[in-house]
């Protein structure tokens, strides 16, 4: 009996590491192409193999598994299907109070479903929206990967960026402790690509933390909030000038400068025309500054170094030149309003950037 009582602990926790290796951590895998695992990686964790070293396992050690497989579970993702925004209500019912509010492009987590609506969460929201206006499974991986991104997060004091994805390559630089830069592509050998100062640098994974982020929405107090807070002037349709007070338009060509810094002036007023093209559109926040800092949609933003170019005023004279262009109401890329390092993606490619 003491013999079987060993195995059966033996078994019981060579199953259950298994079970904890395959559950731990959000691991997003590089392809055959070596991009990116994408939102799938996120919200449906684990290796493509588990069943099968499970199974493996089990065999070894005599193990008979003969119970019904359970089936996989659905993703908890969810899109806003809309070309402009769509309430979040506290109940689910059209009558009931709005809770927030999901703009285009805006995603969640699924909390619960019912008679046709999703109770979600979406940043700071928990609330109820119609699925009529809401995107599931295959549909909304698919509108997740084009337009999220992965970023990384630096968990150690100082990285090192090499020039290749090796210990013996060169170094562009170091990122400090908490820095969080945007992933370009991921590969199975241990190592990120990222853009790195308008170059392809690369570290390694055992010290970054990697997260795919996609923009979420507003709660009626965050809108009201920073409505209060605009002091900007209406926004103005098709590509009309802009009105804006000198601090804005250095804060745009802060983000040039931290977006588009070693790109050609033609670069530069891409970027500002994209945020321009967000702030006309209806599909985002109504001003600069809301669409600047919009959940997940500009690294720079998001890591702080947009707040520290800002407050030092290191941004070059090309970069608010573009940025006065912008506002003035002059594109190079029509009305697109995505961008990002060019890594094959179809659209309008100006540098090493691709408009989309």
């Amino acid at each position: 009996m003491t013999k079987c009582r060993k195995l059966f602990s033996t078994v019981a926790a060579v199953l259950m590491s298994i079970c904890l290796l395959l559950e731990a951590g959000i691991s997003a895998r590089a392809s055959a192409d070596n991009t990116c695992g994408g939102v799938a990686a996120v919200f449906n964790p684990g290796s493509g193999n588990s069943l099968d070293v499970v199974n493996a396992t089990a065999k070894e050690l005599n193990l008979d598994l003969t119970a019904e497989e359970e089936e996989p579970e659905e993703s908890k993702l969810v899109m806003a299907n809309v070309q402009n925004a769509l309430n979040v209500r506290s109940e689910a019912s059209e009558e009931s109070d709005k809770v927030g509010m999901l703009y285009k492009d805006c995603g969640g987590t699924i909390l619960e479903r019912r008679d046709g609506w999703t109770k979600l969460q979406s940043g700071n929201i928990i609330g109820w929206a119609s699925d009529e206006y809401l995107l599931f499974d295959e549909e909304a991986l698919a509108l997740a990967n084009s337009v999220g991104k992965m970023v990384a997060t630096v968990d150690t004091e100082t990285l090192r960026v090499r020039m290749e994805p090796t210990t013996d390559a060169g170094i562009w630089g170091l990122l400090p402790g908490g820095e969080v830069v945007e992933v370009l592509n991921q590969y199975d050998d241990g190592w990120v690509c990222i853009d790195f100062e308008g170059e392809d640098g690369y570290v390694s994974t055992e010290f970054l933390v990697l997260d795919f982020v996609i923009d979420s929405g507003e709660t009626m107090e965050e809108i009201d909030a920073r409505i209060a807070a605009e002091k900007e002037a209406s926004r103005h349709k098709n590509f009309g000038e802009y009105t804006t007070d000198a601090d804005t338009t250095m804060l745009l060509a802060a983000l040039i400068y931290c977006e588009a810094g070693c790109e050609s002036y033609e670069g530069k007023l891409a970027v500002g025309a994209v945020v321009m093209n967000r702030v006309r559109s209806g599909a985002y926040p109504n001003s600069i500054h809301g669409v600047i800092y919009a959940s997940g949609q500009f690294t720079p933003a998001m890591n702080g170094k947009l707040n520290s170019v800002y407050a030092s005023g290191s941004y070059s004279a090309e970069c608010v030149q573009a940025a006065q262009e912008a506002l003035a109401g002059v594109s190079n890329v029509g009305d697109l309003t995505h961008f990002r390092r060019n890594n094959g993606r179809e659209g309008l490619v100006i540098g090493n950037h691709v408009f989309y």
